[in-house]
C-alpha cells in the first residue's frame, strides 16, 4: 500500500471510489464525488491523497482551506474520505489521514476541521472545541485538531463546493 498525492488521471477512479464508499451510507447526501471534482477544478483541493494498491487506487483524502470569521488563518478541512468498500476497516482511512496531516504541518498548516463520529476521529487526535463553530450541525460531530500555533475562535466555513 502506497500513500501518494493525487495525479493527472486519478479523477474517474477517485469519483468512481467515492461513489462507491458513500452508496447506502447514513450520512450521505450524493454531493461527495461532486464536492471533490469543484475542489479540484477551483483550485482549492489544497491536498488530495490516494491510497493505491499496486496500481489501483483504493482510497482517497481531501483537504481544502477553510475560513474562521472570514479570514484564511491556514486551517483546512478533512473531507471527503473515502475507502472502497470492500477494502474498509483495514486501516487504509487511517492511513491517510495520519499522512495527510503529517503532510500539511510540514507545510505550515495551522489545524484542521471535520465533521465526523467522534468515536472514530478522535484517535487521530480531533475534539469538539467550544470556541470554533459550524453553522446548523451538531456541535459534537464538529471537531478540530491545532497542528501549531494557538486555539482560534469563530465561525468556520468551508469552500463554496461544499454548497454551505
Amino acid at each position: 500500500m502506497k500513500i501518494r498525492k493525487e495525479r493527472r488521471g486519478d479523477e474517474s477512479a477517485i469519483h468512481a471510489l467515492t461513489v462507491a464508499a458513500f452508496r447506502g451510507h447514513p450520512y450521505r447526501d450524493g454531493t461527495e464525488p461532486g464536492i471533490i471534482s469543484d475542489l479540484r477544478s477551483a483550485g482549492a483541493l489544497s491536498l488530495s491523497l490516494v491510497a493505491a494498491d499496486r496500481d489501483e487506487v483504493v482510497g482517497h483524502v481531501a483537504f481544502s482551506p477553510v475560513t474562521i470569521d472570514g479570514a484564511d488563518c491556514g486551517w483546512f478541512g478533512l473531507g471527503p474520505i473515502s475507502v472502497t468498500p470492500d477494502r474498509q476497516r483495514q486501516g487504509i482511512g487511517s492511513l491517510l489521514i495520519r499522512d495527510g496531516l503529517k503532510r500539511l504541518s510540514a507545510l505550515g498548516a495551522k489545524g484542521v476541521v471535520l465533521l465526523g463520529d467522534p468515536a472514530y476521529y478522535t484517535r487521530f487526535g480531533f475534539a469538539c472545541h467550544a470556541g470554533l463553530v459550524l453553522p446548523n450541525v451538531p456541535v459534537e460531530y464538529f471537531m478540530a485538531r491545532t497542528l501549531q500555533g494557538p486555539n482560534p475562535t469563530g465561525e468556520v466555513a468551508y469552500h463554496a463546493a461544499f454548497g454551505s
